[in-house]
């Protein structure tokens, strides 16, 4: 029986610290070797483009598969498959948009849990949508946040925002007229936009106060959105999968020029099971792409906690099973053939 579960199926299920918990406990079955991510394929077509990923848990006996498909004027559509990896049966098919919102505000938790930060901090977040929101929903999660700006290039957005995430979190969140007042003397500073470009977004110049940079914006190699300055003069540069350095333009440009040698990327596995790490004065940054695996977290939580809920779509015959021909089966049929 296959779950069936919608956008409206999923809505207040999980909370930011429980998201949080789920990735830092994959963290460790990757740490241990128990994981498996596959390279993302992302095919243009018409219009947008197309993404497939993978990966499977063998530690909780889940593997999962996500697509989504972007369309330009129009937007993204994300969807996840989980399945049990014993006998290959298709669980549950799932809406991907929180899932892919709430992983990467996830990812960037865990990376703060991680790292020696300050007893409580000032957050400066470049951009106002979904994502923007994630995060300072993780870091509120995870460290003491006592104030927030926010900056994106439309004034109602941005006001939206600070409207909106003052409510939810109960801590003041200001509006600020540029990149550079939402990103100076702040400890963290977000960068999730939507911008395409080679011109960066964020600024080494203006981190002069920063201990930590989560950007998680730029996941294809022709957006930019921080400096190779910041990459090349971070303590320690944490990415959720190697693969970043390949599909990241911001990462692979501090690369290219020279900035930032290859070596010096840590992943966010690698992070979780040495230990919280210290900064010795400086900062970090933490490049996201976002994961499979991590989608694999959410997915398989989901399908725990929803599959005996009364009211759940489900279907007795998605990915029905084709099993092999015996090896007696062609003999039986030629021998019913002669007689």
């Amino acid at each position: 029986m296959t779950l069936i579960l919608g956008a409206q199926a999923l809505e207040g299920v999980l909370r930011m610290h429980d998201a949080i918990d789920l990735l830092e406990a994959m963290s460790r079955h990757e740490a241990a070797g128990r994981t498996l991510i596959s390279p993302r394929q992302t095919v243009p077509i018409e219009g947008g483009w197309m993404r497939l990923m993978f990966a499977a848990d063998y530690e909780s006996g889940y593997a999962a598969t996500k697509a989504f498909h972007m369309v330009r004027g129009v937007g993204v559509r994300y969807l996840v498959s989980l399945y049990r990896v014993q006998d290959g049966e298709l669980l549950a098919v799932l809406d991907g948009r929180l899932i892919t919102d709430m992983r990467t505000g996830a990812a960037s938790g865990v990376a703060a849990r991680y790292l020696k930060l300050p007893s409580s901090v000032t957050v400066g977040i470049l951009g106002s949508g979904h994502q923007s929101r994630m995060q300072l929903e993780a870091l509120a999660s995870e460290l003491h946040v006592t104030a927030a700006s926010v900056y994106s290039p439309n004034p109602q957005h941005r006001h939206t925002f600070a409207a909106e995430m003052t409510r939810k979190l109960d801590l003041p969140v200001t509006a600020v007229d540029s990149a550079e007042a939402a990103a100076r003397s702040h400890a963290v500073v977000v960068v999730a936009t939507n911008a395409v470009g080679a011109d960066p977004i964020l600024r080494r110049r203006w981190l002069a106060e920063c201990r930590l940079v989560c950007a998680v914006g730029s996941t294809r190699r022709e957006s930019i959105e921080v400096d190779a300055a910041t990459f090349g003069d971070a303590a320690v540069v944490i990415v959720d999968s190697l693969l970043a350095a390949e599909e990241a333009g911001d990462l692979q440009q501090a690369i290219e020029s020279g900035q930032l040698e290859l070596g010096r990327q840590v992943t966010l596995a690698q992070l979780v099971g040495q230990g919280k790490q210290g900064l010795g004065g400086g900062y970090g940054v933490f490049k996201s792409v976002g994961t499979a695996l991590q989608d694999l977290a959410l997915a398989a939580c989901y399908y725990e906690l929803l599959r005996s809920r009364e009211g759940v779509l489900s279907s007795p015959d998605l990915a029905s099973l084709k099993q092999p021909v015996s090896a007696s089966g062609p003999a039986r049929l030629r021998e019913r053939a002669r007689t």
